[in-house]
């Protein structure tokens, strides 16, 4: 008997040691795409992920920490355990879901071309040959460029942000930029830098690439925090948190049917 008492008091032990630890949760960000997330002067991360997921912690009595990285490398981040999970404005897409877990939905958003009122850009391949479309690196649209484009002579450029992309293209260096919608409008054409320059055509889109919605990227190892986060995202879904937040950024839904 007192060898069973033993063993099961060491098992205890071993599965409280092993237990994780989610009261600090360190959230990888790329803190360059308005309104979703960007730098406040003082340094500190804002916008509607920022406040997303500082609901969703609270409702885990936990505190996030926020990491700052590129886009292109928050999947290496958090494989690298620099940062516990994603929430950027990433897509749940197939590719991606054999690297990472994703959350249930947070939001849908929608892709589209920007180019000068005075090119009539079409986001069509057969129309884009020769022309030079920007894009952010490591992103849904560069990759959705490359595979539906550039076979029609498209020249695709990488950006590690979008502000790159969008000074380039006030300088003619490139004819458009393809990005989520939202952010295009509300950090580009609704900018004193966006004058002259107009949504081309109509919203592109293609499941297999861009998924079903963006979400929160965690570790497949980390199954414990996805059901906790799914837990918490129904509930600021149910108690108006969301729509509470989502009012401070949009004047539409956001979260889709």
């Amino acid at each position: 008997m007192a060898s069973w008492v033993l063993m099961a008091a060491s098992l205890a032990i071993s599965c409280a040691a092993s237990a994780k630890d989610w009261s600090t949760i360190r959230v990888g960000i790329d803190a360059t795409y308005p309104p979703f997330e960007s730098l406040a002067k003082d340094g500190s991360v804002v916008g509607f992920d920022v406040d997303l997921g500082n609901a969703l912690c609270a409702k885990l009595k936990a505190r996030c920490v926020w990491v700052q990285t590129s886009f292109d490398g928050l999947i290496p981040g958090l494989q690298a355990r620099k940062f516990d999970m994603i929430l950027s404005s990433m897509a749940a897409t197939a590719k991606r879901r054999e690297q990472i877990d994703f959350t249930d939905r947070l939001y849908r958003n929608q892709t589209r071309l920007i180019g000068s009122q005075k090119a009539a850009l079409q986001p069509v391949a057969a129309k884009l040959a020769g022309k030079k479309i920007a894009v952010e690196q490591g992103t849904v649209q560069e990759t959705y460029a490359r595979e539906k484009w550039a076979p029609a002579g498209a020249e695709v450029v990488a950006y590690q942000n979008y502000d790159q992309a969008y000074a380039d293209l006030s300088t003619g260096r490139v004819d458009g930029v393809l990005m989520d919608a939202v952010q295009g409008k509300q950090g580009f054409l609704d900018t004193p830098g966006g004058a002259g320059f107009a949504f081309a055509g109509d919203t592109v889109y293609d499941p297999r690439i861009m998924g079903d919605g963006d979400a929160i990227g965690v570790r497949k190892s980390d199954a414990d925090l996805r059901a906790a986060l799914n837990g918490a995202i129904a509930q600021i879904l149910r108690d108006g948190t969301y729509r509470k937040i989502e009012a401070k950024y949009f004047s539409f839904d956001m979260y889709g049917k």
